[in-house]
């Protein structure tokens, strides 16, 4: 499929680059009107996910996965639910093991390409309520997740998933991971490392066979952080094997419903593959869209409650 001309322009006249568009949706935004009815699930390795509910009454749902230590509370993931159920969709945002403020049971967290988690949902979804359009979409982390279930399923996707669309998503993941090597982006590693950090503290709080806290504390890049407790809890020999194993562009190939990938090219945290041109050049069910401007989650417009993502996410899907 030709890779689409987007129509994002121009953000807010004070958003001066790709790290400014980032930072202040991040901290500053807020989307108000929401609220969710909760329902925790089990999983089959006897964990749980919580998963929070807004609905309209509609007969289609849009099952969103948010970003790496975001929650069903991010910006990003209040604004496509206010959108959509204002334009008559039921939205489900699923939280991650360990994310929306309930500790998991079991001693492995999440990562990028927990895609079997997604498939718990939507297997859930699918038996307990009749929906027979479903739309997937997913935010950074949860886009990358969303892209690695839909190629893992191919062909046997379920046949009430109509449409998917990810923005902001590495869609290569070991790209992405060195993008927080850069010192331009310490102020990403410090705040997504320190809070993972945080996360481990509780975890060796049920677990304390399996974390050293010691070593923990001495842990400085992600690729340390990677090495001795994602990898090694999730049963990864180190980071770089974990990058590569888990990385969506190694199932992307294999997606078989029309799929909007929305990557900015000022996206401080987006390596280069991580906008797959020749894939979507040759693949019809794969658009790619590379606006200019929009940062990491921003794409904010002016003096509008919504984002440009949000707006194309609900164009594309329901299209």
């Amino acid at each position: 499929m030709p890779i689409i001309s987007s129509q994002y322009r121009n953000p807010p006249f004070y958003l001066l680059n790709g790290h400014v568009e980032t930072v202040v949706p991040s901290l500053l935004r807020t989307v108000k009107g929401v609220s969710y009815q909760r329902e925790k699930i089990n999983t089959p390795d006897g964990d749980f996910l919580n998963l929070d509910w807004s609905k309209v009454g509609s007969d289609r749902l849009l099952i969103v996965s948010h970003g790496l230590e975001g929650d069903s509370y991010r910006h990003y993931a209040m604004g496509l639910v206010k959108l959509f159920n204002q334009h008559g969709v039921d939205v489900i945002v699923w939280n991650n093991r360990s994310c929306g403020g309930e500790i998991n049971l079991k001693p492995i967290l999440y990562h990028h390409g927990a895609s079997y988690d997604l498939e718990t949902v939507v297997q859930h979804v699918i038996s307990n309520r009749n929906y027979p359009h479903i739309f997937l979409s997913g935010i950074s982390m949860g886009g990358a997740q969303t892209l690695k279930y839909l190629g893992e399923k191919s062909h046997d996707l379920p046949t009430q998933i109509k449409r998917a669309a990810v923005y902001s998503t590495p869609c290569n993941l070991p790209s992405s991971a060195a993008t927080l090597k850069l010192k331009s982006n310490q102020f990403y590693k410090n705040r997504f490392l320190g809070k993972l950090k945080t996360k481990i503290q509780a975890k060796a709080m049920q677990f304390p066979e399996l974390i050293d806290l010691d070593l923990l504390a001495r842990v400085n890049s992600f690729d340390e952080f990677d090495t001795h407790f994602t990898a090694k809890l999730h049963g990864f020999k180190d980071a770089a094997d974990f990058y590569q194993s888990v990385s969506p562009d190694n199932w992307m190939n294999h997606i078989a419903i029309p799929t909007l990938i929305l990557n900015a090219l000022n996206d401080p945290l987006l390596g280069p593959e991580c906008y797959p041109r020749k894939l979507a050049q040759d693949k019809p069910e794969l658009f790619l869209e590379m606006p200019k401007r929009g940062g990491h989650t921003g794409f904010l417009i002016p003096k509008n409650e919504f984002s440009f993502a949000e707006y194309r996410l609900l164009e594309f899907l329901t299209d």
